[in-house]
């Protein structure tokens, strides 16, 4: 048994490390091509990756040798600002501003003419509560490598104290969740003006996020009971960080649906609804797409295969009796 309890520690602790990273990881990148993105100026297309925290700029500046860097590459400034390339002049100071193309930008600009939402406005709940999910599911784990009860039920307590405690603190007293819900406002607005609709959705947001903050917190609670009284239900412990790269997928199919079935009539070009890809390649109108996990993904897997081992010897120590 004790064996065991270090192989369950083990496959435990390198949940934990892979969890922490999977979440400033990119678990999932897109990617749209067409004739006027030419390869030899976009080689990876116009591509973006999907983290728990957002979406992020999947663009590099195009290397030495290929068209791009024949060409000037600045910001979208004004007249007045100085044009630079860095790659072609490299013999002075290339830190003056010069980017690669910001790729959600772009995206978002391709989108709005068929009348797609920007890409921030969707799961504006998830985003930014994502990180008190995962210290959730931190806990959980920290808590299931624990072999005997009492230290076991210290932990969940402790833990999601610390939890709570932040969330309340982050959302709540310092702003951020009104601040976010302003953001998504202005998010919102940039090609549709309605002020009215969008007040009412960033109401949503507030209102939805809150149920979310306090019921996690019965969440909480519900597990110490669950753990304190039932010993089969520490197996949930191991189970739910277990399935994030299911929770995942569905979240972003979920997604992916709402952004290709609620189209507005502010775009150029009128398009049925149709259902995004959520993996691998497909065609929209002139624009092939591309859609495939990243290796933020292989990591939840990691975390998948890692605490399903876990499980599987925590429940046969159950079943002989051997487990408290």
């Amino acid at each position: 048994m004790e064996k065991q309890n270090k192989i369950i520690g083990g496959l435990t602790l390198i949940s934990l490390v892979c969890l922490i990273a999977a979440y400033f990881a990119p678990i999932w990148w897109v990617s749209l091509t067409a004739p006027n993105y030419p390869p030899d100026a976009f080689p990876d297309g116009i591509r973006i990756h999907f983290h728990f925290d957002g979406v992020y700029n999947g663009c590099k500046a195009a290397g030495k040798g290929t068209r791009m860097a024949n060409e000037i590459i600045q910001k979208d400034l004004s007249h007045e600002d100085e044009r630079y390339n860095p790659i072609t002049d490299a013999a002075k100071n290339v830190d003056k501003g010069a980017e690669g193309l910001d790729c959600v930008h772009e995206m978002n600009t391709i989108n709005h003419y068929v009348g797609m939402f920007p890409i921030a406005t969707g799961a504006p709940v998830e985003k930014p509560l994502a990180k008190f999910f995962f210290g959730f599911f931190a806990v959980m784990l920290a808590a299931f490598a624990m072999p005997r009860k009492k230290p076991r039920l210290l932990v969940l307590a402790a833990g999601f104290a610390a939890v709570a405690a932040w969330m309340i603190i982050d959302q709540f007293v310092l702003g951020h969740l009104e601040s976010h819900v302003q953001a998504y406002m202005q998010e919102s607005g940039t090609f549709f003006k309605d002020m009215e609709r969008i007040n009412a959705w960033g109401d949503n947001v507030r209102n939805v996020s809150t149920i979310v903050i306090f019921g996690l917190i019965a969440v909480m609670g519900i597990v110490i009971a669950g753990v304190a009284r039932i010993r089969p239900f520490q197996l949930l412990l191991a189970l739910v960080p277990a399935l994030l790269p299911v929770f995942f997928v569905i979240t972003y199919a979920g997604w992916l649906w709402f952004f290709g079935h609620n189209m507005h009539p502010w775009g150029a070009f009128t398009v049925k609804p149709f259902m995004p890809t959520v993996f691998g390649e497909g065609k929209v109108a002139q624009f092939s797409t591309f859609s495939y996990p990243y290796w933020g993904y292989g990591l939840l897997v990691a975390i998948f295969v890692c605490m399903m081992l876990a499980l599987l010897i925590r429940r046969k120590q159950l079943r002989e009796g051997t487990a408290e």
